[in-house]
């Protein structure tokens, strides 16, 4: 493992003050991102927005192609958008889906993306077929072949659950989807910047992600990836004159690439501080930053297992770098709130974020700590004193 972390940490000086412990809800920025974010908002507040985009066109155009080489796509197949869920939403309420219809996706899957489904059931009138586990709590891969039927119109799943460190089998699922020609929806959201990700081993057809997670970028960035053959085959559920030019009075032309999925106006600051983040994530190294952080997460389960009363609620035979946990007598949020006050930042996971997984497992609020390689074992040291001082008291 090369990673300097000497070096990492000076990027980043509020670690020094505080143990943040949770790259699952968002990360810290390092200063390259901080200042590509700042100095393309003293261009505008010198120039004017429209000028400074002028100015930094070729920069900012570059992020397309930033964005696709690090998870092994073509510049033309990435939309960039605010955030994973608009980036999710933009795939799924395009594609046509009719009464009968029936969207395979999985028991831990997404609130987000779950009332969706709900929505179009409620509204178009699709069946949504649940994924059972394996014995180890991933996706169950042979039960979601057996499962496909003639009017399977879609498997959408994630990746990575927002509740614990369940790393879900996406490749064997885009297997089954190029096989048997369906299209495959693929919620990255946790995975991005903390584990490779190639949308041609993933086999997706269409994958999203944020950039404020384990990639270290702002808030109210991310991305949609589309798979070239099948962009121009959907029609966006919204477009305006830069997804759609007006080219005559009655007739609008679609773009011929993913930006069709976009629209006019942007938050230009946060796009350079998104492509700043990505470039900080390749140099250091995907590989590096995956075998760090998710060796951090065993030493943190390994940790926490010794406080008396805990119990650690990750499934999967492969786990990454998010932790979930509960401690007997300990009141997650209080926890979460009184550890805020010691500098010490970790999160805590609600049932109704992953509802079908809570309810099958009857699981609680939960404690939920995601280190990186930003961190140090020191730093979940401080954590788990301060769990068992709270426990003790």
């Amino acid at each position: 493992m090369t990673i300097d972390l000497d070096r990492i940490r000076k990027d980043t000086p509020s670690l020094a003050e505080y143990a943040h412990l949770i790259a699952s809800g968002a990360s810290i920025m390092p200063d390259p991102v901080l200042s590509a974010v700042t100095d393309h908002l003293a261009l505008e507040a010198r120039l004017g927005g429209y000028e400074a985009h002028h100015e930094a066109a070729a920069e900012l155009d570059g992020v397309y192609s930033t964005v696709a080489d690090f998870v092994g796509a073509k510049p033309q197949e990435i939309a960039l958008v605010e955030n994973a869920t608009v980036a999710w939403c933009l795939a799924f309420y395009s594609l046509e889906l009719n009464k009968g219809d029936r969207v395979l996706t999985c028991q831990s899957e997404y609130a987000a993306n779950y009332v969706a489904f709900l929505q179009r059931a409620k509204r178009d009138g699709i069946i949504i077929d649940v994924i059972p586990n394996d014995e180890f709590g991933a996706i169950d891969v042979t039960a979601a072949e057996e499962m496909i039927s003639d009017r399977t119109a879609l498997i959408a799943i994630t990746w990575i659950p927002t509740n614990g460190g369940l790393v879900n089998p996406a490749a064997a699922m885009g297997d089954i989807a190029q096989r048997h020609k369906i299209p495959y929806l693929l919620d990255a959201c946790q995975a991005v910047g903390q584990m490779p990700v190639s949308v041609s081993e993933l086999k997706c057809d269409f994958l999203s992600a944020t950039g404020r997670k384990f990639l270290r970028g702002p808030r109210g960035t991310g991305f949609l990836y589309v798979k070239e053959s099948l962009i121009e085959t959907i029609e966006p559920v919204m477009i305006d004159y830069f997804s759609a030019p007006w080219v005559s009075k009655d007739q609008y032309k679609l773009r011929n690439d993913a930006r069709r999925f976009e629209n006019w106006e942007n938050a230009y600051a946060l796009r350079a501080g998104l492509g700043a983040a990505v470039k900080y994530a390749s140099d250091i190294g995907i590989d590096n930053i995956q075998a760090r952080a998710w060796q951090l997460a065993d030493s943190l389960r390994a940790k926490v297992m010794d406080i008396p009363g805990s119990e650690i609620k990750d499934l999967g035979s492969v786990q990454c770098a998010i932790v979930s946990f509960t401690i007997e007598g300990l009141d997650p949020p209080t926890v979460v709130t009184a550890l805020r006050k010691q500098k010490i930042h970790i999160g805590s996971s609600d049932p109704d974020s992953t509802r079908l997984d809570a309810e099958s497992r009857n699981l609680p609020v939960m404690l939920r700590a995601a280190p990186h390689y930003y961190n140090t074992e020191d730093e979940l040291d401080r954590l788990v004193e301060a769990l068992q001082t709270l426990k003790n008291k």
